[in-house]
C-alpha cells in the first residue's frame, strides 16, 4: 500500500476550520495547546471499516480521554450524514464535513491508489505538532490501538 501522506512526524500540524456534526464552526487552531489530538481521516459513513473504527474510538473513549486527548474524524460526506452517523452509533467524539476535501488536501491523504480516500491518523501534540501517524486502509481497529500507544508514550510517569 502507498502511503500518500506528505507530513512526518514533527512537523507542525496544518490548521484547519470545518463544520461539525452538529452544525457548528470547528477550528483546530482553537484547541491546540488545550489537548493532545487524535485527528483520524477515514472514507466514508456507515461503511463497515468505517463504522468499526468509529466504534473503536468509542470504546476507547474513557482510555483516551484519560491520556489528556480528544479525537477528530474528518470524511467528506456532509453534515447530515455525520450527524446520522454519530447519533447511530454513540460517538462521543466531534466529526468534521470535509466535502471539499480541502482538510484532506493540507493533510497529504486526498487520494489513493484504490477508489477509496485513505484511511490515516495523526496523534497530534498541544503543541501543535505531528507526534505519530499511522496508515492503514484494513487494520480499522489499529488505527485506535496506535493512537493509545502514542498518546501513552507521551504521559509523563506519575
Amino acid at each position: 500500500m502507498v502511503i500518500l501522506v506528505h507530513l512526518k512526524v514533527g512537523d507542525k500540524a496544518p490548521l484547519f476550520e470545518g463544520i461539525t456534526d452538529n452544525g457548528e464552526r470547528f477550528s483546530l487552531g482553537e484547541l491546540i495547546g488545550k489537548k493532545e489530538i487524535v485527528l483520524y481521516f477515514y472514507p466514508k459513513d456507515e461503511t463497515f471499516g468505517c463504522t468499526k473504527e468509529a466504534c473503536a474510538f468509542r470504546d476507547e473513549w474513557s482510555r483516551i480521554t484519560a491520556l489528556g486527548a480528544t479525537v477528530i474524524g474528518v470524511s467528506s460526506d456532509s453534515v447530515e450524514s455525520h450527524k446520522r452517523f454519530k447519533e447511530h452509533h454513540s460517538l462521543p467524539f466531534t466529526l468534521i464535513a470535509d466535502e471539499s476535501q480541502e482538510i484532506r488536501k493540507k493533510y497529504g491523504v486526498a487520494r489513493s491508489i484504490l477508489p477509496i480516500p485513505p484511511r490515516v491518523t495523526f496523534v497530534i501534540d498541544r503543541e501543535g505538532k505531528i507526534a505519530h501517524i499511522f496508515s492503514s486502509q484494513l487494520e480499522f481497529n489499529k488505527h485506535v490501538e496506535e493512537s493509545l500507544k502514542a498518546l501513552a508514550a507521551r504521559k509523563p510517569a506519575q
